[in-house]
């Protein structure tokens, strides 16, 4: 009898602990919720890009300047993450046309790009985007149209229609939530100016199976407003929160069940304090060939890190056009939600529509973003795309003769020729991936690729940096042939005016503050380090092995050549060859060093001992540096790759003419700059003040000042203004 009960006894016990459990579980749910939210904000953070272009429409051939945000979705501050920004204009068909890798510093980074003149006339789009957002693309990524005019093509305006939200399967939820779902019914009040009232009702099958309790979990672009759960006495409830706990944007309202399951959600809207923290002191008209002073001047209120501010500042001729999106209008929705603003009523802004009409527009609003099935998961997703903060990824494919994925676990080299070696090595995925580390800074690089296994010949197959995710783009093709705008007329005489006479207002490159890397002997200090020069002349490589390196052997049978190194320790020869390299880059055959002329030769360097990089052995190391220390003396072998390469793209800077002599201001050369002035770095002092000097052009007409910016607190910054040239 006892036996039997037993059985029955631990089951009581362990269901009783199992209830006890799930009460605490229910119980906890609120910070169950809370930190699966922080730790996905955490593990997956969203990054948005705002490009500042000096205008919206240019004329084939001229230069675009622009200066790139790079902006932290979760705290609205710049980004000090990613360091890289990619750039691309995208022709009609959404195909790339210009192609620029962008440095960040402080989160922004300045840039130009010259329309090729072949360019025809259409709508072209800006598309920008980090490496960590390539794993989000085609839709997680800056996209702005602007018009490209061609006043040599006959060829029709090509217009291009934005694709709009992003369509439903491509949405960051992955679950069909709703303002009415599995029992329950979510109604907001957001018109009061300090309440926002929320209403729930609940069907008798919803309350019977959750015991009447439902959990109310707030959030805006990854911070967490409020978590609370609720019980309803009868079917429905009203909640009552001050609008103080919103935090400014779109506010995410997601209901849970009793399980902790979201069941439903709505979207609203709680604008930002609107207040201007900037003041622009300027002429309102001025004539030709005169100096324009600006006088910028910020908030006092804000706090002392106004040094760390970030302006850029375009001045060009005004075109009233309404589809421009500011800084701070543009952070609103970003990517997170998707395309979405171009669709608001007759291109209004959100901050400027009546309360009752961003309501209805927010009930068909997704985040792209915040995806509860991830977040409730136990295990996050993983990302091919990481952030490039001090090395750009460089990702590649091995393949074999028969054009299939070479496997895993196989070596790739990498060695940048000079006269201090550097050697990096990856290996492949199941796929035949692999990736290498570059170093972030503008120098052009000379990179050879090669496989460790050669007589497998297998070929290297290097993967562009720039993401060949694109939209399908709809074409729209005017057929009216209607008269290009009149101001687009007059910038083509003056570009065609300022080409004629040779007249650029391209600077001086820029120097980006790069944190620059000294190379370093990626095997330290050799064991041997012999300098040709402190030697007498020996007429072949063989004769300079035998009589001034002892230890290492350089052997010819057959005419076949051989390099071994005998192990210091017990001086027994190593069975496998060690690694041979010429001006730092790895080679095969031993004959290339042997044969070399050591007139070339500048000096040896000698590892004895095995040598570990990683996971990657030497039995030695032999490495032959050449007076030149380029690598030019070797034929690169078929297997191989060389690379030109350069991480981040030069740039240069906007030259503004200075009429301050009378020589100058008398000059009959033409100035006819469609572009006044641009400047993509402007920091205000610790006061926050900056002042900018430059000079009008030949043309008389209506000049936008535009200013956008963002603080180090993230206090954004869009400012325009109208001057007069006369």
């Amino acid at each position: 009898m006892t036996k039997k009960l037993k059985p029955t006894i631990l089951f009581l016990i362990f269901f009783l602990l199992l209830q006890g459990a799930y009460g605490q579980i229910q119980m906890n749910v609120t910070d169950y919720l809370s930190q699966r939210f922080l730790r996905y904000c955490e593990s997956v953070p969203r990054e948005e890009i705002y490009v500042h272009s000096d205008r919206e429409e240019y004329v084939a051939g001229e230069d675009l300047w622009f200066n790139v945000y790079l902006i932290d979705r979760q705290r609205l501050k710049p980004s000090l993450n990613s360091k890289i920004v990619y750039f691309e204009l995208l022709n009609p068909e959404n195909q790339p046309v210009v192609q620029k890798r962008i440095w960040i510093d402080e989160g922004s980074g300045p840039g130009q790009i010259v329309l090729p003149d072949s360019l025809s006339t259409g709508t072209y789009t800006i598309r920008a985007y980090t490496s960590w957002m390539k794993n989000f693309l085609p839709y997680n990524c800056y996209m702005k149209d602007i018009k490209v005019y061609n006043s040599f093509s006959t060829k029709a305006f090509k217009g291009k229609l934005s694709s709009g939200n992003i369509p439903d399967g491509e949405t960051g939820t992955e679950i069909n939530l709703g303002p009415n779902a599995a029992g329950l019914t979510l109604k907001v009040n957001n018109l009061k100016p300090d309440t926002l009232e929320i209403f729930v009702n609940a069907d008798e099958n919803y309350r019977s199976e959750n015991s009447n309790l439902f959990y109310l979990f707030i959030q805006t672009h990854g911070i967490i407003n409020h978590v609370s759960s609720e019980r309803m006495s009868e079917g429905n409830i009203k909640i009552a929160l001050p609008k103080t706990l919103l935090t400014a944007g779109i506010n995410q309202i997601t209901l849970f069940d009793s399980k902790g399951q979201p069941v439903c959600e709505r979207f609203i809207y709680t604008p930002a304090n609107e207040k201007q923290i900037l003041t622009l002191h300027s002429v309102n008209s001025t004539n030709v060939r005169n100096r324009i002073s600006l006088e910028i001047e910020m908030d006092n209120t804000l706090p002392a890190s106004l040094n760390a501010t970030n302006l850029s500042l375009s001045v060009a001729p005004f075109t009233n056009d309404p589809g421009l999106v500011n800084m701070n209008d543009y952070l609103i929705y970003g990517t997170e939600f998707g395309l979405f603003p171009w669709n608001t009523p007759q291109g209004s802004k959100i901050s400027q529509l009546p309360p009752e009409i961003i309501d209805s527009l927010l009930l068909n609003v997704k985040s792209n973003w915040i995806n509860w099935k991830t977040i409730l998961s136990d295990k996050l997703p993983d990302f091919r795309y990481q952030v490039e903060k001090e090395e750009q990824h460089l990702f590649g494919k091995l393949l074999t003769p028969d054009q299939k994925a070479a496997g895993s676990d196989e070596f790739l080299l990498l060695s940048t020729p000079g006269k201090v070696p550097v050697f990096e090595y990856a290996r492949t995925d199941y796929e035949g991936n692999f990736n290498f580390n570059i170093h972030i800074d503008e120098e052009l690089k000379d990179l050879i690729i090669q496989p460790d296994e050669v007589t497998k010949n297998n070929k290297i197959i290097i993967e562009s940096s720039f993401s060949d995710q694109y939209l399908q783009s709809e074409i729209l093709v005017d057929s009216t042939n209607k008269p290009i705008p009149h101001y687009v007329s007059k910038w083509s005489v003056n570009y065609q005016v300022m080409k004629i006479y040779g007249s650029s207002f391209i600077g001086v490159p820029v120097t980006p503050v790069v944190p620059q890397l000294k190379p370093k002997r990626f095997y330290g200090k050799p064991d041997v380090e012999l300098i040709m020069a402190d030697y007498i002349k020996l007429p072949v490589m063989q004769e300079v092995f035998f009589e001034l390196i002892p230890g290492v052997l350089l052997k010819n049978k057959k005419s076949v050549y051989e390099i071994l190194i005998a192990d210091p320790i017990d001086n027994k020869i190593y069975e496998v060859a060690p690694g041979l390299l010429i001006d730092g880059v790895i080679i095969n055959d031993p004959s290339i060093i042997a044969n070399l002329d050591p007139e070339i030769v500048e000096k040896i360097d000698v590892v004895k001992e095995k040598y570990f990089v990683g996971d990657y052995l030497f039995f030695g190391i032999v490495n032959v540096i050449t007076k030149s220390g380029d690598f030019g003396c070797v034929t690169l072998p078929g297997y191989a790759t060389r690379l030109p390469y350069r991480v981040i793209d030069p740039v240069v800077s906007f030259l503004s003419p200075d009429y301050s002599s009378a020589e100058m201001k008398n000059s009959r050369n033409p100035d006819f700059r469609n572009t006044l002035y641009w400047n993509p770095s402007i920091k205000p002092d610790k006061d926050g003040k900056a002042r900018i000097d430059f000079w009008t052009s030949d043309i008389t007409s209506d000049y936008e000042i535009n200013i956008q910016g963002i603080t180090s607190e993230g206090k954004t910054i869009s400012f325009k203004k109208i001057i007069k040239v006369e």
